[in-house]
């Protein structure tokens, strides 16, 4: 093989690469496009009879990060049009220094929700594991219509979670408020998220 052929090798090979690596750029912004659809195309909750509020990072200091204060502003907003019971959920992980549900109990009771209708979950380390145990709780306490409250990229793929576990779904988004920068990475990891949501359904993917 002559070096003119091996040249025009490489360069198809490059060129295949670089289409490839564009058609996998532009899937994945269609992809942060058709979260954002489903996030815009959430129905407003209907009646319900309890809260789910999922958990998100807790500093180091013991304090919500700005994700878990916008869930609980979210969800004290709900809960004040019809307090019921709410539960709080997450567990502890990386450097926080307690489980995400017992700090945002902790943080409702502060602020003058009934310490009774206040629930944590401190167990759940993932969306799935979160609703789970919080239906657990809820079947337990005789409620069928809760309320899921998360940030607004998350709901969609958490109602449609509530909905595999034959939960009457139904959500309240947190907005994000911090640019455009803040926007893409959420949205973007939430595009993965999807990605492996899918996976595990429907090709039972060990993910």
């Amino acid at each position: 093989m002559n070096k003119t052929h091996k040249g025009k090798k490489g360069k198809l090979f490059l060129k295949l690469f670089l289409w490839l690596m564009l058609a996998g750029i532009l899937c994945y912004a269609g992809l942060i496009g058709w979260v954002y659809l489903q996030e815009v195309s959430v129905e407003k909750p209907g009646d319900y009879d309890s809260i789910i509020v999922l958990g998100a990072q807790v500093k180091p200091d013991g304090t919500p990060s700005v994700q878990l204060r916008w869930r609980m502003d979210t969800a004290r907003k709900v809960y004040d049009e019809k307090p019921c019971y709410m539960v709080v959920t997450g567990g502890k992980a990386g450097a926080e220094p307690e489980p995400e549900g017992d700090v945002m109990r902790r943080l409702f009771i502060e602020e003058g929700v009934d310490p009774a209708l206040v629930i944590s979950d401190p167990a759940s380390m993932d969306t799935k594991e979160n609703l789970r145990n919080a239906k657990a709780i809820l079947d337990g306490l005789g409620c069928k219509k809760p309320v899921v409250v998360t940030s607004d990229y998350h709901l969609p793929r958490a109602i449609r979670i509530m909905k595999d576990m034959g939960i009457e779904a139904q959500g309240v988004g947190s907005p994000c408020k911090k640019g455009i920068f803040f926007w893409l990475k959420n949205h973007g990891r939430e595009a993965l998220a999807w990605v492996k949501y899918w996976g595990i359904k429907y090709l039972k993917l060990p993910l």
